[in-house]
């Protein structure tokens, strides 16, 4: 596909992590300066790898707004990376004001677990160095840039081409406009439903890691779950049209496993408010009542700022 204007994509595209010694936030005693070498990740991590391993902090992830730390985790023998969100080192959210990002971090992963689709990487909540924080696996890009999946664009004309869907244009410059398109990939797709599911207030480019094998991975969920309709995101290429027979099931599932008494809604409890919960109930079932994936409320701004 001709695409001579391309979004930049932060870590979709980078083969290192952008990292600097790790700052205190807010103030204990400082941590080891950042390895020349960076360990081998392990794919999957557990939740008791997560929850159970020894932190040590490494460096501090440089454009992150709040604090994000990258992390050695060593468990029964074992070595892998992981980042480590603090609270302490979170910027309030005048919108949220209940919870923490970390809560909703974790409140995805679950959800995202339920749905079986393995859209975001192992996430937990924990005691760390700085204290209570969500700890996530690291996704390392594949060595071969091959395998990275190209998924959005600017594109001239009007048209997003065979295997693309269109989102909307975009101002270049003062005389210059491209269309925003993002792959037409079903992995992708399923990114969509979980984020209506969810409601993710800000669905950016570079919330989209790469894996192996042609993967990717989604992260940055602290802005999800707020009872009113928040939806933010580069995904709308598909606003409006049915939901596949498989997302159907899968929100079926998602119905059952969001009951009162069901191990999904105990865990969520302790990570979101009642009010929040029953959001996300009305959420999934009026997706299965329209069948349909959502489109723009106009009553919140589509694209999160800035889109990357």
């Amino acid at each position: 596909m001709s695409a001579p204007e391309r979004i930049p994509t932060g870590r979709l595209s980078a083969t290192e992590p952008a990292v600097e010694p790790a700052g205190p936030p807010p103030d204990p005693a400082d941590p080891q300066d950042a390895p020349t070498t960076a360990p081998e990740p392990a794919t999957g991590l557990s939740a008791a790898f997560l929850t159970e391993g020894e932190l040590t902090v490494r460096g501090r992830i440089q454009e992150a707004s709040n604090a994000v730390l990258l992390c050695t985790i060593a468990y029964d023998g074992h070595t892998a990376t992981c980042v480590y969100k603090p609270v302490a080192g979170e910027r309030p959210l005048w919108d949220f004001p209940d919870g923490t990002l970390a809560q909703r971090e974790v409140a995805a992963y679950e959800v995202s677990r339920a749905c079986g689709w393995d859209l975001i990487p192992p996430t937990v909540l924990r005691d760390g160095p700085y204290g209570t924080g969500m700890v996530q696996e690291w996704i390392d890009p594949p060595e071969n840039s091959d395998e990275v999946p190209e998924l959005l664009a600017l594109v001239e004309g009007d048209e997003p081409g065979p295997d693309w869907k269109a989102v909307g244009h975009a101002q270049l410059d003062a005389d210059r406009t491209a269309l925003l398109v993002h792959a037409d990939h079903p992995r992708l797709r399923r990114l969509a439903v979980l984020d209506a599911v969810i409601n993710n207030g800000d669905r950016k480019g570079g919330h989209l890691l790469p894996g192996a094998g042609g993967r990717f991975y989604a992260i940055d969920h602290g802005v999800t779950f707020h009872a009113d309709d928040k939806l933010r995101t580069l995904l709308w290429g598909w606003a409006g049209e049915p939901l596949t027979p498989e997302a159907l099931e899968v929100l079926r599932g998602l119905r059952a496993a969001l009951q009162d008494a069901a191990e999904l809604s105990v865990r969520l409890a302790d990570l979101l408010t009642d009010t929040e919960i029953d959001a996300l109930r009305a959420r999934v079932a009026g997706l299965l009542r329209s069948g349909r994936h959502p489109e723009p409320s106009g009553e919140w701004p589509a694209i999160p700022w800035p889109p990357v």
